[in-house]
């Protein structure tokens, strides 16, 4: 989604949020708020969290309006503002247990296509539901790079920037993450089923 154009647009648009023009916060929320909510389902593994850590991190955005600088991107910004919240949700839920298969969760896995017979439909929501919680768990810190740089494209050096490492590490953590996704994936892997 991040483009030369869109960052210079981001850039305005905090500029102006820092001004007092709160309607440029509404414009970044509509550029920004699905990919983060689906980084953030892709981290959370749920729905209902991703969309109100998705909303924390747009309040923590305006917060901060005259904390951001100019010379860096927005989209790595706000993807460290959300990445902290959910660090933070994680170690909140590690305290606070709950059931981890969520009605809406359920509802959002993909079926393969309309066209796709019961049994091509059922062998996708299996395979889907497995890669989806062989990346549930990976190590957080894994599963962060993992998603970051597979679904939402950011470099190693912007990862780096949302992790506050360095890029080797992320290149390392990233490596290790699609190891041990092979392994947890490992019987599916060599059935083709993936």
């Amino acid at each position: 989604m991040s483009s030369p154009a869109r960052d210079e647009l981001d850039a305005e648009l905090m500029r102006t949020l820092a001004e007092g023009d709160d309607l440029a916060l509404n414009r970044l929320m509509d550029a920004w708020s699905q990919p983060l909510i689906s980084y953030l389902m892709r981290l959370t593994g749920s729905h209902a969290t991703a969309c109100d850590l998705s909303q924390e991190s747009f309040v923590r955005v305006h917060r901060h309006r005259f904390e951001y600088r100019v010379s860096q991107k927005f989209a790595t910004w706000l993807f460290a503002i959300a990445t902290n919240l959910a660090r933070n949700h994680a170690r909140w839920r590690c305290r606070h247990p709950e059931a981890l298969t969520e009605p809406e969760n359920l509802r959002e896995l993909q079926v393969a296509s309309t066209h796709a017979s019961p049994d091509e439909q059922a062998a996708a929501n299996e395979r889907l539901a497995a890669v989806q919680k062989a990346v549930s768990e990976l190590p957080h810190d894994m599963r962060e790079v993992l998603i970051l740089s597979t679904w939402h494209g950011l470099s190693h050096a912007e990862i780096a920037r949302v992790q506050s490492t360095t890029e080797k590490a992320v290149e390392v953590r990233l490596y290790r993450a699609r190891k041990l996704l092979r392994e947890l994936l490992g019987d599916m892997l060599k059935m083709g089923e993936v």
